[in-house]
This record gives structure tokens, C-alpha cells and sequence, in this order.
């Protein structure tokens, strides 16, 4: 099955949320994305990715320690831009913003307790430089 390896790509990721009205309008409204619904779920679409937000009204969602989505910018001046702006918006910021050897970022908590992070790798140490994508193609 070496070819499905090579052909393969991400498609979407899925997590529950118990406000998905909230959450699918976080990243409509802070990160450009576009909501379609599916029953009492939605789905967060870009031109890179599909969320599945998937509706767990009156469940308890308990998320593992860390877990969280991340998203790349091309610059450590986009992720200060973004962390102003979020901060400004009233989101539930989780870190301050964060120097580090894999690169700048900083962490926030959406409607429905996702954690997601925003980062560069920009000025990360050259180990961690590559984005996957460029790592995949050499």
C-alpha cells in the first residue's frame, strides 16, 4: 500500500462541542472559514481543511490534557497581529504570546473548549523551520 501513503492527504478532523453555533462562528468570524450545516452539527470549511463540529448538547466533553488544533501563519508579525486581535475580540486567551525554539505562538481557548494554537515557524531553530508540507515534498 506504499502509493495511498504518497497520494494520501488530510481530509478533515471532528470534535464535539456542547455551544456549535459558538464554535463555528469563532472560525467563521476570527479565521475566515465558512459554516454549512449538517443536522444539529456544522461544517467549518476552508480551502485547506474541513472541521466537523459535531453537536454534543447536554453530554459531558472532556477533552485530554493538551489537546488541542493548530494553525500556521507565515510570519511571527501575523501571529502578534492575530494575538491583538483576538485579545481585542474578547477570546479566552490560555498563554501570553510565546517565544520558542519550534517558533512563535500562543494558545487560546474557543467556544466550546477547544484549545487551539497560532504559530510561525518563521523564526523557529532550523530543525523545526519546515512546514509539513514542505517536509513531505523534499
Amino acid at each position: 500500500m506504499p502509493s495511498a501513503n504518497r497520494t494520501m492527504r488530510f481530509n478533515h478532523i471532528s470534535f464535539p462541542s456542547r455551544d456549535v453555533d459558538a464554535t463555528a462562528s469563532f472560525f467563521e468570524r476570527h479565521l475566515g472559514c465558512s459554516v454549512s450545516p449538517m443536522s444539529t452539527s456544522r461544517v467549518v470549511k476552508r480551502h485547506d481543511f474541513d472541521i466537523v463540529i459535531e453537536d454534543a448538547a447536554g453530554r459531558q466533553v472532556d477533552w485530554p490534557e493538551n489537546f488541542h488544533i493548530g494553525f500556521e501563519l507565515p510570519t511571527a508579525a501575523d501571529v502578534a497581529r492575530l494575538f491583538e486581535a483576538f485579545t481585542h475580540a474578547g477570546v479566552r486567551m490560555t498563554t501570553g504570546l510565546i517565544k520558542a525554539a519550534r517558533g512563535s505562538r500562543f494558545f487560546c481557548e474557543i467556544p466550546g473548549g477547544v484549545l487551539v494554537e497560532i504559530n510561525t515557524r518563521e523564526d523557529a531553530a532550523e530543525p523545526y523551520r519546515a512546514s509539513f508540507g514542505l517536509a513531505a515534498a523534499h
